[in-house]
């Protein structure tokens, strides 16, 4: 199994009107690949929040493998 950081990101106005992208949650997940940690991420994602599905309150997820040194 792999190791991927899965970030749920919102694009909001701010109060000078510039548009910023803030990162809703970051949750570590370990998954057979990048489609298997959305997944699981997405599920834990909607649990934690109280929201059925993530899209009510994020605009885009990221998925990266976490990159551990040897």
């Amino acid at each position: 199994m792999s190791h991927f950081i899965v970030k749920f990101m919102k694009d909001v106005v701010g109060d000078n009107g510039h548009l910023a992208e803030i990162c809703q949650r970051v949750m570590d997940v370990d998954a057979k690949n990048e489609q298997e940690a959305r997944a699981v991420a997405e599920t834990g994602f909607c649990r934690l929040e109280g929201m059925p599905h993530w899209s009510l309150h994020a605009d885009r997820i990221q998925v990266k493998e976490a990159d551990f040194p040897s």
